[in-house]
């Protein structure tokens, strides 16, 4: 079996397990990102995961756990299909990218600080033809636009998080923060304006690592739409 067919296997697998279906278009775009992740590392250093097997757990699964339960949130948010997210931090584009493959419908943002990984998504919308994805090079707090959630993996403390972008959340919005194990710390040191609602336990294939989602909104606000 070729190394191409195998990753496509494993993908299908991997996102069956997580409760994704994946359209065959959807699975060529997710590979060429992969593609294009390596291609663009050996010069730009965008992830230190190397190994092209290690990529599709550590990256494209470990983003495609959020799909599922992003989808019931925007769904019991009652947002439609103009709905908009923000990737803050998005690096080499995880989960934004993933994200924007998965739901085509949705306006999804990647801020980074970094010019280069900025570059690289604009280079992934192009070759992806992703027309719901948009690069912007900027720090998140000087953002004016405004969106339905705000999520981010690995960018910063759930503090800093929050406060960071809380001008870029819509009222009654939510935050999506990726993080391993329960950061109970991290929920504790939180604003007093933000609210914890939900911690969501992810399991991804063939990850052995613990994953949560956390869920957060600003406190005592109704949604705007």
């Amino acid at each position: 079996m070729s190394l191409v067919r195998a990753d496509r296997d494993q993908l299908v697998e991997g996102a069956a397990a997580l409760g994704v279906e994946l359209s065959p278009l959807q699975l060529d775009q997710l590979l060429a990102y992969l593609g294009l992740i390596q291609k663009w590392n050996q010069v730009y250093n965008l992830t230190a995961v190397r190994d092209p097997a290690d990529m599709l757990t550590y990256h494209l699964l470990d983003s495609l756990a959020v799909i599922a339960p992003l989808r019931r949130q925007l769904g019991m948010m009652g947002v439609d299909a103009a709905a908009s997210l923000l990737d803050v931090g998005s690096g080499a584009g995880l989960p934004g990218i993933v994200i924007a493959i998965c739901f085509p419908q949705l306006a999804v943002h990647c801020v980074d600080t970094v010019a280069k990984k900025a570059a690289f998504l604009n280079q992934v919308a192009v070759a992806l033809k992703l027309a719901n994805l948009r690069s912007i090079h900027a720090r998140v707090e000087n953002l004016t636009d405004h969106y339905d959630v705000i999520s981010s993996r690995a960018f910063a403390s759930l503090a800093d998080f929050t406060t960071l972008s809380r001008g870029a959340l819509k009222t009654g919005g939510a935050w999506l923060a990726m993080k391993g194990q329960q950061p109970q710390t991290e929920i504790d040191a939180l604003n007093p304006g933000i609210e914890v609602f939900h911690v969501e336990q992810l399991i991804v294939p063939g990850l052995d690592a613990q994953r949560c989602i956390v869920w957060m909104r600003q406190a005592g606000l109704k949604r705007v739409v």
